[in-house]
């Protein structure tokens, strides 16, 4: 299946060249472009595209909080900025983007940004980390409160927990709860030694992580033993877990 892509820039010359030099890549499909932040998020949100080549500057919108907007609905969207702006690269580091380019662009530089993204979006993936330490702990409960309904999960059974369609789920290995909780209102009842908030969107079971391998620029993607899910780590905080179990 192609990987769905979708163009934000206010200048037309520009996506007609990043179509051109895209389509040109087996495995990817142009599915919009718009030259707005309104447009980018109705176009999002309709296609659902796992990448979007995003201008900084587009026709007044800020596309770092268009980018924001989107990590919150979906964290793994790969944001690839555009831009003639070099100076807002630490920015976009805050964003976590997949990639950074500047405008006017090296057709080979981009070519490496596709590689790399469909590098990724195949399921064979070398292992990088896999010396984890099980921990064994009591069957503490924690309360979930859903819109008509409460839940009580065992914390050692959690997995995951992530930001999806801007609501906080909670996965285990067979069930998955959803809340309007926070992400830091459930990290402050968890122990801090088992679960490590890896991502602005994503609070992990240490104890659960199958793979830990690089995914973007500035971010690497951790797998798990016992779900079929994954989740998004800075830079920073796999230095952290490498300092602690290696």
């Amino acid at each position: 299946m192609a990987i769905k892509v979708i163009l934000v820039d206010d200048e037309s010359g520009v996506r007609k060249l990043l179509q051109k030099i895209i389509e040109r890549k087996e495995g990817f499909e142009i599915v919009g472009e718009c030259d707005n932040q309104e447009d980018a998020l109705a176009l999002f949100t309709k296609t659902r595209a796992e990448v979007i080549f995003l201008d900084i500057e587009i026709n007044g919108d800020n596309g770092l909080e268009c980018a924001k907007i989107i990590a919150d609905m979906e964290p793994k969207t790969k944001i690839v900025f555009a831009t003639a702006h070099s100076e807002y690269m630490s920015n976009a580091f805050e964003v976590y983007a997949f990639d950074y380019l500047v405008k006017p662009f090296n057709v080979e530089r981009v070519y490496q940004t596709l590689d790399r993204i469909k590098a990724f979006s195949e399921p064979d993936r070398k292992e990088n980390l896999d010396k984890i330490i099980k921990y064994e702990r009591g069957l503490e409960k924690l309360l979930v409160k859903g819109k008509e309904s409460m839940s009580f999960v065992d914390i050692n059974e959690i997995i995951l927990v992530q930001r999806e369609n801007s609501s906080t789920v909670i996965y285990t290995k067979k069930d998955s709860f959803t809340t309007s909780a926070s992400l830091s209102d459930i990290e402050a009842k968890l122990d801090g030694e088992q679960f490590m908030r890896s991502h602005k969107s994503y609070l992990i079971n240490v104890s659960q992580i199958k793979k830990i391998e690089p995914y973007g620029r500035w971010t690497y993607i951790v797998t798990f033993k016992d779900i079929d899910k994954d989740a998004l780590m800075t830079a920073e905080k796999f230095e952290e877990i490498k300092k602690r179990f290696l």
